[in-house]
């Protein structure tokens, strides 16, 4: 499935990666098992990074802005806070793994069997960003968030494809981990970081935490009348 640029099967797309999140990463935070997360004082203050490095930080804004770009449709992951939410997760027990088993044996599986690799989110992020910077550094000449937009989404072509190599972390796995942390900031309840101003939901329509929700669920292709409402 193609994830990347910005096309006009862009809203179809999003719903679709709105479906395959599930209802807790919708209405609150897949890593937060259910805790509201602090994002600040309420200042329109820019966000800096508690776990991340200015180089990651450079590399993780530049990759989820591809991810989900932002077009008419509505916002970018960038808009929507995504990189700020992932952040944020990395001080969560789901990104120290705490959430799953973590020992070995760890055999390649399909999705539904779960997580099934040996570092934690944190550790692989903290691997993979620089590993990807090096190599597309080698590749290229240049920092990922200095290419133009077209190179930029190739490099993400060839992590998803498992053809770049990054170090430790198969490029594949840092993709798909990578793009269910987009996934769900940009999805996320605005309490967790991502999804600011709920942007994303009034894309798709989604209520929130509405507690009227249920008379409408059965009403197929009818416009939900109210703005949608966050847990907070």
């Amino acid at each position: 499935m193609k994830v990347i640029g910005i096309s006009p099967q862009r809203r179809n797309f999003l719903r679709k990666a709105a479906v395959a999140v599930p209802v807790a990463a919708a209405i609150g935070a897949i890593g937060t098992a259910g805790t509201v997360l602090a994002t600040g004082d309420g200042q329109d203050k820019p966000y800096q990074p508690t776990y991340f490095t200015a180089a990651e930080w450079a590399t993780l804004c530049a990759l989820v802005d591809r991810l989900i770009p932002a077009d008419a449709e509505g916002p970018g992951a960038l808009q929507a806070g995504v990189h700020e939410f992932i952040d944020l997760q990395m001080d969560t027990p789901y990104a120290y793994g705490k959430l799953w088993f973590m020992q070995a044996p760890f055999v390649p599986s399909p999705d539904e069997f779960g997580y099934q690799f040996h570092m934690a989110p944190r550790e692989l992020y903290r691997s993979a960003l620089p590993g990807f910077a090096q190599a597309v550094q080698r590749k290229t000449g240049k920092a990922y968030a200095d290419l133009p937009v077209a190179q930029r989404d190739a490099l993400i072509s060839e992590l998803e494809k498992g053809t770049l190599p990054i170090g430790e972390v198969p490029a594949s796995v840092f993709f798909k981990q990578l793009l269910q942390n987009t996934r769900e900031g940009y999805f996320c309840d605005p309490a967790h970081g991502g999804n600011k101003d709920m942007a994303a939901w009034r894309m798709i329509n989604f209520p929130g935490a509405r507690a009227d929700y249920m008379d409408w669920v059965e009403q197929y292709g009818v416009h939900y009348p109210l703005p949608p409402a966050s847990i907070a």
